[in-house]
């Protein structure tokens, strides 16, 4: 059930463009200190994952490994996504509240 209402808000995000997605346009977010929160999904090479963990621990960003990139694409109307970084601070409060239930 928060597997599903996860996605909804990613959905929802995309729609009103609160998050930008894909490897070069999370890393930019991360780098320009727009992000707020980054999804790393769990099927990422190491590469990405070791990337991202290192990005976000520099800027102070919390990361999170969540689902796969199929169901992360799916959710926001893509392919796959490896990668997702949100921009809002309401939709980044709501899907952190979220996520920190799965741990």
């Amino acid at each position: 059930m928060k597997n599903n209402k996860i996605l909804s808000l990613l959905g929802l995000m995309m729609k009103s463009g609160s998050l930008t997605s894909g490897e070069s346009l999370t890393e930019a977010a991360i780098r320009e200190k727009k992000a707020l929160l980054v999804i790393v999904a769990n099927d990422a090479s190491a590469n990405t994952k070791k990337l991202f963990t290192n990005q976000c621990n520099t800027k102070n960003i919390p990361l999170y490994f969540y689902s796969d990139k199929d169901s992360l694409g799916h959710a926001i109307g893509k392919p796959y996504r490896a990668s997702i970084a949100v921009l809002d601070k309401g939709f980044c409060e709501a899907i952190k509240k979220q996520l920190d239930l799965l741990n």
